[in-house]
């Protein structure tokens, strides 16, 4: 009998977050090691709670969210999301303009779903969030890379950006703040990407699901608000990273700009989430209360908050290393440190992450599963307590300095 293969559109998607390092660490686990896991942003497992009223407001409206919803989303929730962008400055956001979806993931795929033709390029940034080009080439797209400038503070490199450009090229996804590298773009560079989308007539994909997560005088810059009339902008964000809720699966997509140019997409759109019927409607109930309500978030990301002290730490501690380096992060959740290759000449990144793992029982992720053309990266996630990155990092460092000796 033949073997039942998976579909040839998966053939060059990948996703190594959750990947082959993986299925090795829940291999270790099995055998009765315990994995220090620095792989993930996910605040819960890492006692991060949502705020009580959240919590509290998802379960009172219980006895009504039985029933789908408007495949848009609530009402309220859109609302709330519309006057979000409202009071920064976007006042011409309606509810109509708000899809509700399970997360930013999944509105990463719809939209792409609808926008994406067979053969049209997006721009995405490299390093990427690996969802984004996964999506584009299950959409049947074909991502392009622009480079980032590690010198820089990892902004995107216009140059680059624009040198990128073809005929084929029908989009531009900027990620603000950045994950892997912990990023946040000066207002010059997200009015330069703006306006090189605005020359070449390009639809601007603007993921900000981290946009409340931000270090010392990081301002963020709603790539929206640059936009203005004449470029179409979808920004995603949600509550899963701010609120600590990413079970919830509670994100949004709002689009901006010439609207009347884009009544097809809109529609098609429209199509795609009617046919997921809608997403989850309890967590929908979150949503308004979470941005009305006090902003605990504030809390975490200043001097003395966990969010910042932990991100802190795991930079100084990771510049440490010797042959080790890692820009600051400005937000987000994450170090994206360098290793020099004079010093570690690792040709394979994925094996020598698997290697860490089976040797000091660290799993972390590898940099060119965020598309970072170079094996000389890796994404360290910012979220353990203090004690715990103090050893995980001591354990890289001890890992680096027997591979320095050998």
């Amino acid at each position: 009998m033949k073997a039942i293969r998976q579909s040839r559109k998966l053939r060059n998607v990948r996703y190594d977050v959750r990947g082959p390092i993986l299925v090795e660490a829940e291999r270790l686990e099995a055998q009765g090691h315990k994995i220090l896991k620095l792989n993930i942003g996910n605040p819960a497992p890492f006692g991060f709670e949502a705020p009580e009223s959240i919590v509290a407001d998802m379960v009172h409206h219980l006895p009504q969210a039985q029933g789908y919803s408007d495949s848009r989303g609530i009402y309220s929730a859109r609302t709330a999301v519309a006057n979000y962008y409202q009071s920064k400055g976007l006042t011409e956001v309606g509810v109509d303009d708000v899809y509700i979806g399970n997360g930013v993931s999944e509105l990463i795929s719809l939209v792409l779903q609808a926008f994406v033709d067979e053969g049209n390029e997006i721009l995405i940034p490299a390093p990427d969030y690996p969802l984004w080009t996964g999506a584009v080439t299950l959409a049947g797209g074909t991502p392009v890379h622009y480079l980032s400038d590690e010198q820089n503070d990892w902004a995107p490199d216009l140059a680059d950006v624009e040198s990128k450009i073809t005929e084929n090229t029908h989009g531009l996804v900027i990620i603000n703040p950045n994950n892997p590298t912990g990023a946040v773009y000066s207002e010059q560079v997200v009015k330069g990407l703006i306006d090189i989308a605005r020359r070449h007539d390009l639809v601007v994909f603007s993921d900000e699901i981290y946009e409340k997560i931000l270090f010392d005088d990081a301002v963020h810059h709603h790539s929206a608000t640059h936009a203005g009339d004449d470029v179409l902008c979808l920004t995603f964000s949600g509550l899963s990273k701010a609120y600590r809720v990413c079970g919830y699966r509670a994100g949004w997509v709002t689009v901006t700009g010439p609207r009347d140019r884009a009544t097809d997409f809109l529609e098609g759109l429209t199509l795609l989430a009617n046919m997921r019927m809608c997403a989850n409607v309890p967590a929908q109930h979150a949503i308004q209360t979470a941005l009305g309500g006090y902003q605990s978030i504030n809390e975490l990301i200043g001097p003395g908050g966990r969010y910042y002290e932990q991100a802190m730490l795991a930079d100084r501690l990771l510049n440490e290393i010797p042959g080790v380096s890692s820009v600051r992060p400005r937000g987000a959740l994450y170090c994206f440190p360098r290793m020099d290759p004079e010093v570690y000449p690792i040709e394979d990144d994925q094996g020598f992450v698997i290697d860490l793992l089976r040797s000091k029982k660290i799993l972390l992720t590898h940099g060119t599963g965020f598309n970072w053309p170079r094996p000389d990266h890796f994404r360290l996630v910012t979220l353990p307590g203090v004690d715990v990155l103090e050893e995980a990092i001591g354990r890289v460092g001890d890992f680096l300095a027997e591979r320095r000796s050998a």
